[in-house]
C-alpha cells in the first residue's frame, strides 16, 4: 500500500480517471460531516453494531472491476489503513491510503480540520 497527502491524492486522482476513491468512514460520516467530491462510500466499520463491514472486500472488487486502482480515505488515515490492508490480503495490489484523511488529525484542542486533511487543503467536497 502506498500512502499520499491529501493534495498528492488530488493530483493522482486528476492524472488517473480510471482510479476509484473509495471512503471507508461510516454512513453518518459520509452524510454528515462531508466526503471527498467524487467519493465512493463503502464502510469499513459502520453502526449499528460498529462491526467490521463482512462485504467490504467483495464491494470494492465489484467497484474496483478491472483491477483500477483504489485510493482510501476514512477521518484520519488510520481506519483506512486497516481496509487496505484487508484488501491487499484478498489479492488487490494497486492500493493506496490518503494520509491525514478527510478531517484531519486532532488539535491540542481535540479538534479537526485545523492542520492537516482533505478539508483543511482546501480540496473539492460536499455534504450531498
Amino acid at each position: 500500500m502506498q500512502h499520499m497527502t491529501p493534495k498528492q491524492t488530488y493530483e493522482f486522482l486528476q492524472a488517473n480517471p480510471e482510479a476509484i476513491l473509495v471512503d471507508v468512514r461510516s454512513e453518518m460520516e459520509h452524510m454528515f460531516v462531508g466526503h471527498p467530491k467524487g467519493a465512493i462510500l463503502i464502510p469499513w466499520v459502520d453502526g449499528p453494531e460498529w462491526e467490521i463491514n463482512p462485504h467490504f472486500v467483495a464491494h470494492v472488487k465489484k467497484a474496483a472491476s478491472l483491477n483500477r486502482p483504489v485510493v482510501l480515505i476514512c477521518r484520519s488515515g488510520r481506519r483506512s489503513v486497516d481496509a487496505g490492508l484487508a484488501l491487499e490480503k484478498a489479492g488487490l495490489q494497486d492500493v493506496y491510503n490518503v494520509l491525514n484523511g478527510f478531517e484531519g488529525d486532532l488539535d491540542e484542542q481535540h479538534h479537526r480540520n485545523s492542520h492537516n486533511g482533505w478539508r483543511f487543503e482546501d480540496l473539492p467536497w460536499t455534504q450531498t
